[in-house]
């Protein structure tokens, strides 16, 4: 997710090459990281924080705690973004020292494409150039929208683990291609450009997805034979169950 929102700032040219300071534990991505941006990278996380105004946390929960007692002392003067999956910002605020400013973020997979869905928080201390400093990291990378911190764990449900739901999708309607005789090439393009088409005209129209449905769904066709199936398999029921995993799940993390 930190290689696609570098690759994002540069290419929206929010920021040069020259003011993004990335460290990894791992030597390997850290030549990939430079090899590919021209960023300046390191393995020192308190050199580049202390150098740093913006400071994006992109690490597993379960290492959020050994990098705060390492850098909690000196992340006071800058605006903290954590994409830290389900721990929520009193948990990170209350380990810098001066309580910081800091805003959560939920981005997902497909700001690698520019194409991701974004949700923000903002900590109490979080001013309103700190908000617009936010906005534009993830803007570049694609859409955003402010939400209370109560419902980050939803957002993860949905839109941060929603792109594996729909992944599989994709590969199962190619395989139901495939299996009705289509070569696999052509089934998974059609099944991927059926799915970027129904989510823009969703998000253009401003139509109800139901409405939409309707649209397709001609009295007696092929689709309502195709979406009763789908009511017989529990669809609809399965992917809310995923979303409500996947949120306990985020909730457990933050623990």
């Amino acid at each position: 997710m930190a290689e696609a929102m570098i690759g994002g700032l540069l290419a929206g040219q929010v920021c040069s090459a020259d003011v993004i300071w990335a460290t990894d534990p791992v030597p390997e991505r850290r030549d990939r990281l430079q090899g590919q941006f021209g960023i300046r990278v390191g393995s020192a996380n308190p050199e580049a924080v202390a150098w740093a105004d913006v400071v994006i946390l992109a690490v597993k929960p379960q290492a959020l705690s050994a990098v705060l007692r390492e850098l909690g002392s000196i992340l006071a003067h800058a605006l903290v973004i954590s994409i830290v999956a389900g721990v929520k910002i009193p948990t990170i605020a209350e380990q810098i020292s001066g309580g910081g400013r800091v805003v959560r973020a939920m981005p997902n997979i497909p700001a690698l494409v520019r194409e991701g869905m974004t949700a923000l928080t903002f900590g109490s201390t979080v001013t309103e150039d700190d908000g617009h400093v936010a906005r534009m990291v993830f803007e570049v990378v694609g859409r955003v929208v402010l939400v209370e911190e109560r419902l980050m764990d939803a957002v993860t449900g949905l839109s941060g683990s929603g792109p594996a739901y729909v992944f599989q999708a994709i590969e199962a309607l190619a395989d139901g291609g495939v299996m009705m005789g289509l070569p696999r090439q052509t089934a998974e393009l059609l099944a991927a450009q059926t799915v970027l088409g129904a989510a823009r005209l969703v998000l253009e129209s401003g139509a109800h997805p139901a409405q939409l449905k309707d649209r397709v769904a001609s009295p007696g066709g092929t689709t309502i034979a195709g979406l009763h199936r789908l009511e017989q398999g529990g669809f609809r029921a399965t992917l809310m169950a995923a979303v409500e995993a996947a949120t306990m799940r985020s909730k457990e993390l933050g623990r």
